[in-house]
């Protein structure tokens, strides 16, 4: 009947995946909010559709309902994300809809985010609107993983990055890594740049490779660009301190050394002080002040220190490993610090996929987070 959970029709997973078409071109634009996309459909065309604009506002669905004019009456739209119930910065979106007097709404999946958690649904229900919920659901959330994460655990979803040989080495007993992996690989990986809200790396990663940390690809937009580093080992020189870019390079240090990053940086360089235990900086308070800064997704690119420290501090979401036809032997290890004494102790994956990227192979997994974790 009107205004309940309906069942999809032939067309609307179509329809759907042109809204996450949408949404993707949007990744890493739109924090502190998710990136959606939005398409009117009537009588089989589409004539309306739009994504969330930059900065987060406006959000997809009013401005794909301007987009369709009074054609919107009677219509279907498809949102990759339930439509906001709550008035914000901008009128809820859900609400938006019912008064174009759309005919149906299907949505990928709900939003966690409490305001909105099922609101949104039942707005579009009370207007008397058929309504489908869970078209792509899994392809849908993990389009947003990153807010999800954010509204759910207080900080961003943190994806490890790591380039290797075969034999699980990231650089030769010299240090050189230079290049493990295969241009299309690093092409790759400067997508991922674009739809992160920061890169991640290690002092060590600073002195060894002098990263530039930039999002080199047509269109691009460079990430925030952090630096752990307690002790102030990163050379003056390197140039992750000096690009030409809009985006800001963060120093995370600790709280004594917090005050001196200006002076030995730069005053483009943000300090923030971290707090500390044996092991170092800990991860995890940094992530939930990202998170507090509206941040969803942290691509963490090395090294083995900041890999291992990571993953130890249970903030790692995603593993994804660039695999390349080589053998290096003595050299660098992938992961360093973690000490599990038996197999039983290592971190356990799921939903582990593979695909070849040039001649690499990709090698993506979800980390199996403990009931302790963070």
């Amino acid at each position: 009947m009107a205004g309940g959970q309906h069942s999809a029709l032939p067309d609307d997973e179509r329809f759907l995946r042109e809204c996450l078409k949408l949404a993707k071109a949007r990744l890493g634009l739109t924090s502190p909010n998710p990136a959606v996309g939005c398409v009117i459909v009537r009588d089989g065309k589409v004539i309306g559709r739009a994504a969330t604009a930059p900065g987060g506002r406006p959000h997809a669905e009013p401005e794909a309902i301007a987009a369709a004019g009074d054609a919107a009456h009677g219509s279907t739209a498809y949102v990759s994300f339930e439509p906001c119930a709550h008035r914000g910065q901008t009128p809820p979106c859900a609400r938006t809809l019912a008064e174009a007097g759309v005919g149906r709404v299907v949505i990928g999946c709900l939003d966690p985010y409490p305001p909105v958690r099922g609101r949104g649904v039942a707005l579009l229900k009370a207007a008397g609107i058929e309504t489908t919920v869970g078209v792509l659901e899994d392809e849908c959330r993990r389009m947003n993983e990153g807010f999800i994460t954010r509204v759910t655990r207080g900080r961003p979803f943190v994806i490890l990055k790591l380039a290797m040989s075969l034999d699980g080495r990231i650089a030769a007993a010299s240090g050189d890594s230079r290049w493990i992996s295969s241009e299309e690989s690093r092409h790759l990986v400067h997508e991922w740049r674009r739809e992160a809200d920061a890169v991640m790396i290690g002092a060590g990663t600073v002195i060894a490779d002098n990263p530039r940390l930039t999002c080199r690809i047509s269109g691009g937009r460079d990430p925030v660009r952090v630096i752990i580093d307690q002790s102030l080992r990163s050379p003056v020189q390197a140039r992750i301190f000096h690009q030409r870019s809009m985006a800001p390079t963060i120093l995370v240090t600790s709280a004594t050394n917090a005050g001196r990053v200006k002076r030995r940086y730069g005053t483009r360089v943000e300090a923030m002080g971290a707090s500390t235990d044996e092991r170092g900086i800990t991860l995890a308070g940094v992530m939930r002040e990202f998170g507090r800064r509206g941040w969803s997704k942290v691509l963490i690119e090395g090294g083995a220190r900041l890999a291992g420290a990571a993953l130890r501090a249970r903030i790692v979401d995603r593993v994804a490993f660039f695999v390349a036809p080589r053998i290096i032997g003595c050299g660098l290890p992938a992961v360093e610090g973690l000490l599990a004494r038996t197999v039983r102790d290592g971190f356990k994956l799921a939903n582990l996929s593979a695909q070849r990227v040039g001649p690499d192979w990709l090698l993506e997994a979800d980390v199996v987070q403990r009931k302790s974790g963070g």
